[in-house]
């Protein structure tokens, strides 16, 4: 499955990073820096900003799912700063594919570290993907306020 690799991109995407955190629930909305890794096999990073709403928290703590893949997430365990989820995501015509994260998170800042197994050509292929992200600040720039 070509696309797997892919995966690591909404994944990295939805979630964001952090160092060892306090006993916290949640971060904190406000203006935020992600930075998406693909680790491995294909070593590659984007950086986004943007704005997460206190509407938009639980969404982003919960795990990945979007447009592209639809994601289950049968262990999700969230809080006193450790994020840990155990599921599977699939496009819309593909197989079920295990991904698995791990991370820590404050008000301000959030890591996770995925793996993602997919098979291609039979063959085992490990990807793992890491997003970091911090807390620029309270207000989101009038261009990203939106969204």
């Amino acid at each position: 499955m070509l696309a797997a690799p892919l995966l690591a991109v909404p994944f990295a995407l939805a979630m964001a990073a952090a160092a060892p955190a306090a006993a916290q629930d949640a971060i904190t909305p406000g203006y935020w820096e992600t930075t998406n890794q693909m680790i491995s096999p294909l070593p590659s990073s984007k950086v986004e900003r943007r704005c997460i709403k206190p509407a938009d928290v639980a969404k982003f703590m919960q795990g990945p799912s979007n447009h592209i893949y639809t994601c289950t997430y049968p262990t999700r365990e969230i809080g006193g700063g450790k994020i840990r989820l155990k599921g599977s995501c699939a496009t819309k015509d593909g197989k079920p594919v295990p991904i698995s994260g791990e991370g820590a998170f404050t008000g301000d800042t959030f890591r996770v570290d995925a793996r993602i197994d997919t098979q291609l050509g039979g063959l085992s292929i490990p990807v793992r993907a890491r997003t970091t992200a911090k807390r620029l600040g309270d207000t989101c720039p009038a261009e990203t306020a939106a969204g």
